[in-house]
């Protein structure tokens, strides 16, 4: 493994929201984490942190994303590879660090996640990791997509699929803006695997 240290941007202040003793948690608050703890997740962290201070909104919120992350139609590669391009759109440390390990596991080249550490166009990517990542980006920065872009997507991931991944792209750009709000700290490092 190498270290490489992302330039994102990291947050600028003290964390706004920072992690509750469970034992100072109200009855919502406790609900709301053991049905966090008892998914997928295993544990209060990350955005749901600062979201435990609604804990309604997480509890929905992390329901949506347990379907997103674990069970949705598309392929784990494209799905972790749709989140890196949304965190680096966002310029969001903690789902990058979170996300481009998990990426590179599921088969993401480490040239391809590097160009897009660095802001680069997405080089040394396969097809179907262009269509992602022109259909994230083209929904992030254009807030649609055109009817060719459309066409690619709908060829590689169906219906079904277009639709996923674009809740993916919304999901996890609300994570990044609950991040970025609340300043949630994150290592300033992670372990690419080779």
């Amino acid at each position: 493994m190498s270290t490489t240290c992302p330039p994102l941007s990291p947050p600028v202040g003290p964390d706004r929201l920072p992690r509750q003793y469970p034992a100072d948690y109200d009855a919502e608050q406790r609900s709301a984490a053991e049905a966090l703890i008892a998914s997928p997740r295993g544990e209060v962290r990350g955005p749901f942190v600062p979201m435990m201070r609604s804990p309604l909104f997480m509890d929905r919120v992390q329901k949506l994303g347990e379907f997103l992350r674990y069970q949705c139609s598309i392929p784990e590669r494209l799905r972790e590879w749709a989140i890196i391009v949304t965190a680096r759109h966002w310029s969001q440390p903690y789902e990058w660090h979170v996300h481009a390990p998990l990426a590179r596991k599921a088969g993401v080249s480490r040239a391809a996640i590097a160009a897009l550490l660095e802001g680069g166009p997405a080089t040394a990517v396969q097809e179907d990791e262009a269509v992602v990542h022109d259909f994230c980006l083209a929904v992030h920065r254009q807030h649609g997509v055109d009817d060719a872009l459309y066409a690619r997507a709908l060829a590689l991931l169906g219906e079904r699929g277009v639709m996923e991944l674009t809740g993916i792209c919304g999901y996890y750009a609300m994570l990044a803006m609950v991040l970025n709000v609340a300043r949630t700290p994150s290592p300033t490092c992670f372990e690419l695997p080779d």
